[in-house]
């Protein structure tokens, strides 16, 4: 009598990954988001991403390395969200207004949290990069040169946008949008500096407002 195959499927040798590696490394950014990067620590991390520490090293690297890695993700969440409000259809001041809106609502606590801080107390966490890499860049070339560059991507973008704009008549003719992006770039990390240091939402979506009727002239 011929045996049958099982139906089950071969069968997976090895042990699973116990761990989503981008998960794991955005409970980390939020680790060093609350403490900053000198004051979190291995254990912290272990803690946030419930990964033991060679299990970190060993997907991660050391902890300089998993802020980089974390950075770098950053980065990449921030491009998105704001290339995707700068190429809606809608009118400059208004797509300017959804950026800078956008950017508080992370800033007060992210989406999930009612946009109010988090647990309710209206502690602001301001934005990654100004809270933890600016702190460090002074003596950190690598993470000095991924602010910087982070820095001048979003003026890009921003200036890309405003060359648009100019081209549809929402700008002046002789407007000069490599110095407005600057500018509309500056008041977002001014924003996120002022939420750290308690302003209320308001009083920065005012601030925002202002920086628009700026730039838009």
């Amino acid at each position: 009598m011929v045996q049958k195959k099982s139906e089950a499927g071969p069968v997976r040798r090895g042990r699973p990954r116990a761990y989503d590696p981008e998960a794991a490394l955005r409970q980390a950014m939020e680790a060093f988001w609350e403490k900053g990067y000198a004051n979190t620590s291995l254990d912290d991390i272990a803690a946030a991403t419930g990964m033991n520490k060679p299990s970190l090293y060993a997907a991660f690297g050391d902890k300089h390395a998993l802020y980089l890695a974390a950075l770098a993700q950053y980065w990449q969440l921030a491009f998105a969200d704001l290339r995707q409000s700068l190429a809606e259809n809608r009118p400059l001041v208004e797509t300017l207004i959804r950026v800078y809106d956008g950017a508080l609502t992370i800033y007060f606590g992210g989406e999930g949290r009612g946009g109010e801080g988090r647990g309710g107390e209206g502690k602001a966490r301001g934005c990654f990069v100004v809270g933890t890499a600016v702190p460090e860049a002074n003596e950190d070339d690598e993470i000095r040169s991924g602010l910087m560059a982070g820095f001048r991507t979003f003026d890009r973008d921003f200036e890309t946008r405003f060359r648009a704009a100019q081209v549809a008549g929402e700008l002046k003719a002789d407007a000069d949008p490599a110095a407005l992006a600057a500018l509309a770039t500056a008041t977002m990390h001014t924003m996120a500096v002022r939420a750290r240091a308690g302003a209320p939402r308001a009083e920065l979506r005012e601030l925002a407002r202002k920086a628009v009727k700026v730039i838009c002239g």
